[in-house]
């Protein structure tokens, strides 16, 4: 097939860069014809004050994306495009311009910007679903992106506008999870039942599929050595640090642990790095290293040798590709119970749970690790493997492969 994948990169790499780029691969080893539509936000900061003027304008639709979208699919003879991210460059324009031309849309849900302005469903420290159960005006009330009340009526606007044109409608999804599939579709919490009221953007069971992320690399089975090596009480934390991923929180467990902490290694940049730094400073956490961001192959190299990877997100999460990552190393996950983190593990068989806001749950749930026997903790990176099975590219390609085709 002709595929043309569209993404719009974030000025920080994330999860969802790395899935683009090992999606591509994956589909051009299989075959495929692959054409990318890519717009970076690095680029913002080269705009004057015109060009930033007029993004305002672009990010809720912009004709550059259009008549390129539009010239690709002509000049290709595009079949189905894939669309990742649109925010701001790129714009929903994508939508139409492919539609236009009768080639069908399938975007990747990785957040949930399609019901939320911030994109996280996440407000002043807490969950926050009030923009679904009573529209986006909450969103402007409380200048949800970034803070800012006009870049919040930006986001708003434009996702009034597309709402109305019932564009959403038209396109198909391909969430991550079945919680973020619920969330699309309605589901309310209380009750366990679909309300159309849920459903702001009218959307139909059979136009969403569920595919989870992937990890490309493999590694060999689990060996009795390996599993020893790991239990050396070095525990990694892999992205961004911010309040949101949870840094707050995991510093503070450290604190709690104090001189008996073992070995952290967090591996990721973000605006609270300079803050838990001088935490780290205050409190004398000599057993926090930070890494920075590196490599991908690097960090997957810690990850194998970590007693376990510690996934701290305060909000729903689109996946956690670490999650993924970390069972393919074969090393358990310690995650708050909160949204999609807590579907991804299963308690006591490749992780463990703690109540996701608790840095004391946290600190205890770590403790519990430093005094597991080897023959319990060798049941957990067994059990992290074998889940693994769920996220090779062999299922994935399957998956997307049938995906593609049902369009």
């Amino acid at each position: 097939m002709n595929i043309l994948i569209v993404h719009n990169y974030y000025k920080i790499p994330g999860g969802e860069d790395i899935v683009v780029r090992d999606e591509m691969a994956m589909l051009k080893m299989h075959g495929h014809r692959i054409f990318t539509y890519f717009r970076n936000n690095k680029d913002i900061d080269n705009l004057g004050i015109a060009g930033k003027l007029k993004l305002s304008f672009d990010t809720i639709f912009s004709f550059k994306t259009y008549k390129d979208i539009k010239k690709i699919i002509k000049k290709h003879r595009i079949e189905v495009v894939h669309v990742h991210n649109t925010l701001p460059l790129v714009s929903p324009s994508v939508y139409y311009a492919a539609l236009s031309c009768k080639v069908p849309v399938v975007q990747t849900v990785h957040n949930f910007r399609l019901l939320c302005p911030a994109g996280t469903l996440y407000r002043d420290n807490h969950v926050c679903e009030d923009c679904i159960n009573h529209g986006l005006g909450c969103g402007l009330k409380h200048k949800c992106y970034r803070g800012s009340f006009a870049q919040t009526f930006i986001s708003v606007l434009s996702m009034k506008i597309h709402r109305m044109t019932g564009v959403y409608k038209r396109i198909n999804y391909i969430c991550l999870t079945e919680f973020n599939k619920n969330k699309l579709l309605g589901l309310s919490a209380e009750t366990g039942q679909f309300k159309k009221s849920l459903n702001p953007l009218g959307l139909s069971d059979n136009q969403i599929f569920v595919k989870p992320n992937f990890t490309k690399e493999d590694i060999s089975e689990i060996s009795i050595d390996s599993v020893k090596k790991k239990a050396a009480s070095t525990y990694i934390v892999i992205g961004r640090l911010e309040k949101l991923k949870g840094i707050d929180d995991i510093m503070k467990a450290w604190r709690i642990l104090g001189s008996s902490a073992p070995k952290l290694l967090l591996c990721g940049t973000g605006d609270l790095e300079k803050k838990a730094k001088a935490y780290a400073e205050k409190y004398n956490l000599t057993s926090v290293d930070f890494k920075g961001f590196g490599d991908n192959n690097q960090v997957k190299e810690l990850l194998k040798s970590a007693t376990a990877m510690i996934f701290a997100p305060q909000c729903y999460e689109g996946f956690g590709i670490v999650v993924a990552e970390s069972f393919m190393c074969g090393t358990p996950v310690i995650v708050g119970d909160i949204g999609n983190p807590g579907i991804l593990v299963s308690d006591g068989v490749n992780g463990k749970k703690f109540e996701y806001n608790s840095p004391e749950a946290l600190a205890k749930t770590v403790q519990e690790f430093e005094n597991m026997d080897l023959e319990d903790y060798q049941k957990l990176c067994y059990g992290a493997r074998e889940e693994y099975e769920k996220y090779t590219e062999d299922v994935n390609y399957r998956k997307l492969e049938e995906i593609y085709k049902s369009l």
